[in-house]
């Protein structure tokens, strides 16, 4: 889970001069900086599934796929976080190197100390991307996924995928089958040697 570092509060420019300079990753909100803590190789194997199966199914489009060491930036919330996997078709997003602020999909792939915090925190500040339709949940314990859409009425609406189904990506019209996603783990969620 992120934690808060003992800094002064920094303004989202010192911020952005500052993280350029930082061998680990640092998340924003609002004057706050938060370090992120690393990931384990299931948790890891889990993003590169995604992603990878992202990134096939768009080739040719004008979607990208990006991992989490691409910045995202959430404008109303004074914010910057760093998601599991992102997809934006915005060619302002494009043309931004460091930063993208228009995903259609953010994923997040569950751990012990960022579950409550990807859940919650996390998701309310999504949640303010006018451009997000899908934020994707995965708990690998579970080996399952749960898919927030967003409705034509702007409800937010649980989609859960369990039990070896397939997890339905609207929002990139994609249907990954649970053994693509969960691909490579052993029982406990750990990648195989």
């Amino acid at each position: 889970m992120a934690r808060a570092l003992a800094k002064p509060f920094l303004t989202a420019a010192d911020y952005l001069e500052w993280e350029q300079s930082q061998a680990e990753r640092h998340e924003y909100i609002d004057g706050e900086v938060f370090a992120m803590a690393g990931a384990e190789d299931g948790h890891v194997t889990v993003a590169v599934n995604l992603t990878a199966a992202l990134h096939r199914h768009l080739r040719g489009s004008p979607c990208k796929t990006y991992m989490s060491d691409m910045r995202l930036h959430v404008a109303a919330s004074n914010a910057y976080f760093y998601p599991d996997v992102m997809v934006t078709c915005d060619s302002g997003d494009h043309a931004s190197r460091l930063s993208k602020s228009a995903p259609v999909l953010v994923a997040e792939v569950l751990s012990p100390s960022t579950a409550h915090y990807d859940t919650g925190v996390k998701f309310a500040h999504y949640r303010q991307l006018a451009s997000l339709r899908e934020y994707v949940l995965i708990d690998i314990d579970r080996r399952s996924a749960d898919v927030y859409r967003k409705g034509t009425d702007g409800l937010w609406v649980l989609h859960p995928f369990s039990d070896g189904q397939a997890v339905e990506l609207a929002s990139v019209e994609l249907t990954l089958p649970a053994a693509e996603l969960f691909a490579d783990l052993e029982d406990g969620g750990a990648a195989a040697p």
